[in-house]
């Protein structure tokens, strides 16, 4: 297969991650693709890259890309059922080496590299993606039309790891936990 070819081939595959729904609704009522997810992602990092602290913003737009590329294989597991999915890094990981197989082994390396640097958590960069990418989420569920047993309650407490670690993050999660209460309270899980 020549470089092109399986660069192409790639892109192509890489297309499934348009069909992987998540747990997550639109405000429109339907659930919302891993790849959906991924975009809003690129453009929260862009529209706060100039409050991150010092980050490599090209950087952190790889990490958001390929942080949930693993998932056009066996799509995603939903925040709430993590508990439940025992290996799923490694099940992430070992889709993303053969969704890369076609890939000039350069690139390939590279979109493994951060993925796992996106799994460790442990670079300003990835911070930031970690943080961004459960307030994305919990932005999505506040904004869904969502069904009647959709749990908001659990938002209160999904990510806060994360998002705790900086003042930033810990900034904007006040404003999504005040939305979160309100749709919690709008739909009788909290009280009023």
């Amino acid at each position: 297969m020549s470089d092109l070819n399986g660069r192409l081939a790639f892109i192509q595959e890489a297309e499934r991650l348009k069909n992987v729904l998540r747990s997550a609704h639109t405000s429109q009522g339907r659930r919302e693709s891993t790849a959906e997810h991924t975009w809003r992602l690129c453009l929260m990092a862009l529209v706060f890259a100039d409050r991150l602290e010092p980050v490599n913003l090209e950087r952190v737009l790889k990490l958001c890309v390929v942080h949930d590329l693993g998932e056009a294989i066996h799509g995603d597991v939903p925040a709430v059922a993590l508990h439940l999915a025992a290996g799923k890094s490694d099940q992430e990981r070992a889709d993303l080496e053969v969704l890369t197989a076609t890939l000039p082994e350069g690139v390939r390396t590279e979109l493994l590299a951060l993925w796992e640097e996106y799994e460790a958590g442990l670079t300003p960069e990835a911070k930031a993606v970690k943080a961004l990418d459960k307030l994305e989420t919990i932005i999505q569920h506040n904004q869904g039309d969502n069904p009647e047993d959709f749990d908001y309650a659990f938002n209160l407490d999904y990510g806060r790891r994360y998002t705790a670690a900086d003042p930033l993050f810990a900034e904007i999660r006040a404003l999504v936990d005040a939305d979160t209460r309100r749709r919690a309270e709008a739909s009788g899980q909290l009280p009023a």
